[in-house]
This record gives structure tokens, sequence and C-alpha cells, in this order.
């Protein structure tokens, strides 16, 4: 009995493909929000955000006039806060989509292994019943086999006759068989003594 195997084949995907697919169809705001998100996280970014401190820090101790003050705390607070927040997550959340897609490509590919694997151990499993199943056969004739040698064996030195006669004969299975036959059938020839030790008595 073979194994039947069920196909369960999973085709891997190109994740950067996939990503790169998505982004060129999503729509213009999309493409400035990953823009955007991956500017912010530039050194030149973190230049800038360091020269507008250094800028508020000279507006508070005199040295520039207030407006610009007022102006570096707009900045830092309100438009960083309500408008440049927002898109850096709206980025983030574009950018975590590939994450998404490695996350389900590895559950598929794992899920299509396990179902892989499952198939090979069950033929495995049915390969040994079956060769247990012909051990057991192979067994029981070389028992048979053996059990007709010891027979044969029996017969020969029953009758005086040594291998080495055998041998010499050029004795053949069938004349083995006829000899293990003629001496496992009582002799013909024996039958009609006592018949006729009868009739000559009467």
């Amino acid at each position: 009995m073979l194994e039947q195997h069920e196909p369960h084949r999973h085709q891997p995907r190109n994740v950067n493909r996939l990503q790169e697919a998505e982004q060129a169809a999503s729509g213009f705001n999309t493409r400035v929000a990953v823009a955007l998100t991956k500017g912010v996280g530039t050194m030149w970014t973190a230049y800038t955000f360091a020269v507008l401190a250094v800028i508020g820090l000279f507006a508070i101790l005199g040295l520039l006039t207030p407006i610009i003050a007022l102006l570096v705390a707009w900045a830092s607070q309100t438009f960083l806060q309500l408008v440049f927040l927002p898109i850096i997550m709206v980025g983030q959340n574009v950018l975590g989509r590939k994450t998404e897609l490695q996350a389900d490509e590895q559950y598929r590919t794992t899920m299509s292994a396990y179902h892989d694997i499952e198939q090979i151990l069950n033929h495995l499993s049915a390969q040994d019943a079956e060769l247990l199943l012909l051990s057991k056969h192979l067994l029981a004739q070389d028992t048979e086999l053996l059990r007709h040698a010891q027979l044969l064996m029996y017969l020969v030195e029953k009758n005086g006759i040594s291998l080495e006669q055998l041998a010499a004969e050029g004795a053949t299975p069938t004349h083995l068989d006829a000899f293990i036959h003629s001496q496992s059938t009582p002799d013909a020839s024996a039958s009609p003594a006592p018949a006729e030790s009868e009739k000559q008595s009467t």
C-alpha cells in the first residue's frame, strides 16, 4: 500500500516587491507621509532641531528678538505635535506593512513545511508497517524452508546416505523430492506378501 501525498505547496513571495507594488498603487498622501517619515529618521533632521533649540535659547536670553522665540516655540510645539506627528504616524503604518507581509509570508511557509513534514512522516510510517509485514512473511518462509531442510537431513541420515554421496551422484531438487516422496509413502511391493502367506496357510 502506497501512501498518497496531498500537495500543499506554497509559492514563496517577494515581500519587497509586494510592498513596492502597494506603495505604487497608493495615493499622493501616502507617498508624502512615507517620504517625511524616512526624512525624519536622519541625522540632518536632528541637526535642524538642534539649531532650532539653540535659536530658541538665544531668543530667551534676549540675544534675539522676541518674535523669533515665539516662532521657535510654535514650530517645536504646535507644528510638530499637531501636524508633523500625525504624518509620521501614517508613514510608520505604511512602512510597518512590510513587517506584516513578512510575518504572513513566514506563517504560510511554516505551515506548508509543517504539512510536507507531516506527509513525509505518514509515508515513512506506512513504509515501516509494510516492511514489518514483509519481514514477518520472509521469517515464516525461512522457518518453513528450515523445517524442510531438517526433514531432508533426517531422511538422508535414516537411510544411511551421506551428503557427499548425494553430491557425488549429482542429486537435483527433483531427485530429492522423489526421494522424500518415496520415503513418506508405504512400499507397494511389501503389501502383497501378507496376502500370499494367508493364501498358503489356507
